[in-house]
């Protein structure tokens, strides 16, 4: 017998998964690759000029004002709304850490936020928010004790809260899934040990509970931070961006000139900024949070 024939061939289990990372390279390598390329072009809805237009949309990336305030629009969300669900995800998963009746129920219930899409959820929404005839308002109205009219998706003083509010109603339980599973997994012996010494909650908190809960935190918080960036959906359906551009984040103001005004080879050109501003977020992220030795 051959020695070929006693030692299979070592690369063989390449061989049976190199048909699935093709495809998965060829979906998402080649619009990617594609984008780029147009990037460099003229296309939009006038012109099909597909020669090469050098830096042409890159430098018209800088002069667009519109632009830069759809990114500070998306910032100022994410910075508001990701701690806010990171401290009320915490303090829920310390709620539900202890045994109690009901828990699993009330646990389902709490995640069912989060199952809804956020088209749907921005949706369901304006119609609460509505002045006429959304409870929201007829609430605010009883516990005032006068008629409110409070324009929430056109206020430019309500709109930011209503946008807030919404997003930490959904997107909080995620964050309460991650900790709760987190929290379960201290070593109880530390915190009692911790507890009979005397020391206080947030002295427990800060030295042996964060150390431990630390890389699945940051995990969640990343993965939060990511989907915050690049919001679309519950902004959409509140307020398309509205009153204006005053809520227009960089996923809407992409969506309008790629989809809208037809601008593709510009649109391309904000999509790799975009690109390249979550890399460059991720590496710091990854880095500052200890993720990647």
């Amino acid at each position: 017998m051959s020695a070929k024939a006693l030692h299979p061939d070592r690369h063989f289990k390449y061989w049976l998964v190199a048909p699935a990372i093709l495809l998965l390279l060829l979906i998402g390598l080649f619009p990617l690759i594609y984008s780029l390329i147009v990037s460099f072009m003229r296309i939009d809805m006038m012109d099909t000029d597909t020669s090469f237009a050098g830096l042409y949309n890159y430098q018209n990336l800088f002069k667009d004002s519109r632009l830069w305030w759809s990114l500070a629009h998306t910032l100022l969300i994410t910075v508001i709304a990701l701690p806010l669900e990171l401290i009320l995800g915490l303090a829920m998963a310390y709620l539900f850490l202890e045994k109690m009746p009901g828990r699993p129920i009330f646990i389902s219930l709490l995640m069912l936020p989060t199952i809804i899409s956020p088209i749907v959820a921005g949706a369901t929404w304006r119609l609460l928010f509505d002045n006429r005839y959304g409870p929201i308002n007829q609430i605010v109205s009883w516990l005032w004790g006068a008629r409110v009219d409070a324009l929430w998706t056109i206020s430019p003083t309500l709109v930011y809260p209503a946008i807030i509010f919404c997003e930490i109603w959904q997107w909080t339980p995620f964050m309460f899934l991650i900790l709760l599973a987190a929290l379960s997994n201290v070593d109880k012996s530390q915190t009692e040990a911790a507890e009979i010494d005397g020391a206080s909650f947030l002295r427990t908190f800060r030295y042996i509970v964060l150390p431990a809960i630390w890389p699945v935190m940051a995990i969640a918080i990343l993965i939060r931070g990511l989907d915050l960036f690049r919001i679309f959906d519950i902004i959409w359906a509140l307020t398309k961006g509205g009153p204006g551009t005053m809520t227009e984040t960089i996923s809407i103001y992409a969506y309008v000139q790629g989809f809208k005004q037809f601008e593709t080879s510009y649109t391309a050109a904000i999509a790799f900024l975009v690109i390249l501003i979550l890399t460059v977020i991720c590496i710091w992220a990854i880095r500052r949070m200890g993720l990647v030795k």
